[in-house]
């Protein structure tokens, strides 16, 4: 691989130049380069201002970025569905002293975003009211005029006057380290109040903060009774509110109770669109075949969708093989939702579907062990029934789970 012009690897750098040669590592040369190595006066590359390295450093970036195929997409913005429900609400963001002073202008950046879409954040933080902090008080002034600014004296509870600051609030947002993972390191996208009493979180190292374990249980019982609406944890970063708020798989934990679930057929473009985008991450997960958003426009009068609050977070096909039997096909959810029974709902919604359109049974194929587990939990079986030969023979190395709907 070439290497640019003054950014080459010097020859005490042999990590770095090995790593210049592997094409999906350019991204991890670039940071070595910027971090370890000197311009002509012998400066660090992240201490120079010179305008001529900035454009080197930005066209390397630029150049190699896309040939890192370890490099993750943007998740895909529904503005328009979520501002509908978020316009001209009060939401709560909490973010403790340092987390602010690291993260300040991508929290910034995040909160006047809300502003534009016609949302009312408030912003808590306990920075103390000392000489140096007073340029982040006008900063947060000056930038976010929609925003109401609240200040937690430093030597109060935190958590305990953000909960406790007002009754009915809808959403709060706290800025942590980390998101709340389980015990083997993944991210919890949703969680009721029940399941995240039960689930074996270590709190002190996802969020560098030893009181949270309580906090949380503090959040759960303001929750149950209806004093705050929802709860979400994010790892302060560029643009995690954003994301979280505004995309269907998010980026934090939701902890909730009062989830409003709907389940109809596809009714417009949009929820089309949104389909495609979870059937999308399902076939890179290896579970489904390719459905292009031409198949299913083209036949969206088969596709049923679940939604949460309004929002679109699954969808399964209708495919008829005979008069007497339909099949369940691309059954998918959105991965913050999975694991919170809307796979059940789905599922159970779907046959009284079809036996209310007049079939007896309802196949469906799957090598998907969770989802085999739930067919047998439902009443499904494992079958293979001679006159659907012509169907297991489309998808020989894939089991087919049969249910009787009962008439």
């Amino acid at each position: 691989m070439k290497i640019m012009k003054g950014l080459e690897p010097k020859p005490s750098c042999p990590s770095c130049a090995s790593s210049c040669l592997k094409k999906n590592k350019t991204i991890r040369c670039f940071l070595f380069l910027f971090d370890t190595h000197t311009d002509a006066q012998g400066r660090p590359y992240r201490q120079t201002n010179s305008l001529q390295l900035t454009k080197k450093l930005l066209l390397f970036y630029k150049t190699h970025q896309t040939q890192d195929k370890s490099v993750i997409p943007m998740p895909k913005l529904y503005l328009e569905e979520y501002r509908k429900q978020l316009s001209g609400k009060r939401i709560f963001v909490a973010c403790r002293e340092g987390l602010l002073r690291d993260h300040f202008e991508e929290i910034v950046a995040d909160l006047k975003f809300l502003e534009k879409q016609g949302v009312r954040p408030v912003l808590f933080h306990n920075m103390s009211n000392r000489f140096a902090n007073h340029r982040h008080f006008k900063e947060l002034a000056l930038k976010l005029p929609g925003s109401e600014i609240v200040r937690i004296p430093s030597d109060h509870d935190f958590y305990d006057d953000v909960l406790n600051h007002e009754t009915g609030i809808e959403k709060i947002l706290f800025l942590e380290r980390k998101f709340l993972v389980d015990a083997n390191g993944n991210r919890i996208n949703a969680i009721s109040t029940v399941k995240a009493r039960e689930k074996d979180i270590t709190f002190e190292t996802l969020t560098a903060n030893i009181n949270f374990k309580r906090n949380l249980d503090q959040i759960c019982k303001k929750i149950e009774q209806g004093k705050i609406g929802r709860v979400h944890i994010l790892s302060a970063a560029k643009q995690a509110i954003k994301n979280e708020l505004f995309t269907i798989e998010g980026s934090g934990t939701l902890i909730a109770n009062n989830f409003f679930e709907t389940f109809s057929c596809v009714s417009s473009d949009d929820d089309v669109e949104i389909i495609d985008g979870i059937l999308k991450i399902y076939k890179k997960q290896g579970y489904l075949k390719t459905r292009s958003r031409e198949y299913i426009q083209s036949r969206r009068n088969n596709f049923y969708i679940v939604r949460i609050d309004g929002i679109v977070v699954g969808c399964a096909e209708k495919i008829r093989l005979n008069p007497e039997t339909a099949e369940l096909g691309a059954l998918a959810i959105s991965s913050r939702f999975r694991n919170q029974q809307i796979g059940l709902l789905l599922i159970r919604s779907f046959l009284n579907q079809m036996k209310a359109d007049g079939y007896s049974r309802v196949i469906s194929l799957t090598n998907n062990q969770k989802l085999s587990w739930m067919y047998l939990d439902l009443g499904f079986r494992h079958e293979s029934p001679a006159d659907l030969k012509f169907r297991q023979d489309q998808s020989p190395m894939v089991y087919m789970y049969i249910i009787d709907l009962k008439r």
